[in-house]
């Protein structure tokens, strides 16, 4: 007798899956980031950065060790434009690791999850306002509403909420810096320059807290050390995880997982953390979810559009994608 099929070898995952896996990765441990941020505390949101930048430097040293990938990054180290424009990443990513810590350290979780939600919409800004980007209509319609929520929010809040606008717009600068070194570094290399620009500085804020007796690293007991010096793994893991993913999914298809991490802030924020959310808030989100369905709709249009002549000469049957 023959064996059946059920006896086959199990077929090897796709690449797509794979990528998908990073990707849920990836965004789910940023989503979960708040939670660490609280078991940290009684340190402040400065202490709570400055060692993330020194423990990231640490921990990308030993993998660079291990990888043997040292040669990398001197490489990029030594070209000044590259150096220079991972500096400015460096200040600016600075600048968002710490207004997301003091968000959610300071009861303004939702906030600062706020943030990341309007992000796409402060980037398709950007391409207007630096790159003379020129936008389709529904691209206009969604910065529109976009505008409106900020508005409505800024109602519902009693003032400007400038920490998820601070958020979105560090981030979606950062972004576009990065952009403008491309595929010439690799996440790993980007990562340990840019905590290495930054080392001087958390160095620097570290002997102050110590000396002005405001560090916590020391004094909280062993369990408090390990924890934070577990912030190196924690910020260079997941943007490993981004980077593989990266490589093996379309845009389209990050794009649409980048929603998972402020959706898991959110619900952190609501539920774990108890924050308020009283009517013209829901409201002032509900456009902000309108506005980002409709850069995701015109999104899914445009990548359709573009690829149905591709897909026509390469014959590519329907459901399958290429991966990046």
């Amino acid at each position: 007798m023959t064996p059946t099929d059920n006896t086959s070898p199990r077929q090897p995952r796709s690449e797509n899956s794979t990528g998908i896996l990073y990707g849920i990765g990836a965004y789910g441990l940023w989503g979960l980031l708040p939670l660490y941020f609280m078991i940290l505390l009684p340190a402040t949101a400065i202490e709570i950065v400055a060692n993330r930048v020194l423990w990231s430097l640490v921990f990308c040293a030993l993998l660079l060790t291990v990888m043997r990938s040292w040669r990398t990054v001197w490489s990029a180290a030594s070209n000044p434009r590259i150096l220079g424009t991972l500096a400015i990443a460096a200040l600016l990513i600075a600048v968002n690791w710490f207004v997301y810590t003091y968000g959610v350290t300071n009861g303004h979780a939702i906030e600062a999850a706020l943030g990341y939600f309007i992000n796409p919409i402060v980037s398709v800004l950007l391409g207007v306002i630096v790159l003379r980007e020129k936008l389709r209509r529904l691209q206009w319609a969604a910065v529109g509403v976009g505008i409106i929520a900020v508005v409505v929010l800024a109602i519902g809040y009693g003032n400007v909420p400038w920490i998820a606008l601070t958020l979105a717009f560090s981030f979606g600068f950062y972004g576009f810096v990065k952009k403008r070194v491309g595929s010439r570094v690799g996440a790993l290399s980007s990562l340990s320059i840019e905590t290495a620009v930054l080392t001087p500085i958390a160095g620097a804020v570290m002997i102050w807290l110590t000396v002005s007796g405001s560090a916590t690293v020391l004094t909280e007991g062993p369990a408090h050390f390990w924890i934070m010096a577990a912030a190196g793994i924690i910020t260079a893991v997941p943007l490993l995880f981004f980077g593989a993913a990266a490589r093996r999914l379309p845009l389209t298809t990050i794009g649409l997982l980048q929603y998972l991490a402020p959706v898991l802030q959110f619900l952190l924020a609501l539920f774990v953390f108890q924050e308020e959310m009283p009517l013209e808030r829901w409201i002032g989100f509900g456009l902000v979810w309108i506005a980002l369905s409709m850069l995701t709709v015109d999104m899914l249009h445009t990548v359709r559009k573009n690829s149905r002549p591709r897909r026509s000469r390469d014959a590519t049957p329907v459901g399958e994608t290429a991966a990046v």
